[in-house]
């Protein structure tokens, strides 16, 4: 007797939300020059789903504090903002609360090494 196999077929459903917010503050040179960014007093790194948010999340970054952007990438949803420690801190900050607050993101925990 021949068995009835079923089909499943399962999609990448992305939530909204902050995966990774993390500042590394006063990061060793030798980072900046693997990353191929220009050294600051920081790095801070943001991962989002849905990945096309990084483009929103750099325009809050860059809005917020003065930093500058050492990487995007709208496929991947990596953000990378550069900056004296403070001005990173409080773009990660800003990033987290305003895709909570007005998008309805989950948030992550801000992170610092």
């Amino acid at each position: 007797m021949e068995q009835e196999r079923s089909r499943v077929i399962q999609e990448f459903v992305p939530g909204k939300q902050v995966t990774l917010a993390h500042v590394i503050a006063n990061p060793d040179a030798m980072l900046y020059t693997k990353l191929g960014i220009n050294e600051a007093g920081a790095i801070g790194i943001l991962t989002l789903t849905p990945t096309e948010t990084a483009i929103i999340a750099a325009d809050i970054a860059t809005k917020a504090a003065d930093v500058e952007l050492g990487f995007l990438d709208r496929f991947t949803g990596s953000l990378i903002v550069v900056g004296d420690v403070a001005a990173v801190e409080m773009a990660v900050e800003a990033v987290n609360r305003v895709l909570n607050e007005k998008l309805r993101f989950t948030p992550a925990l801000v992170t610092k090494s």
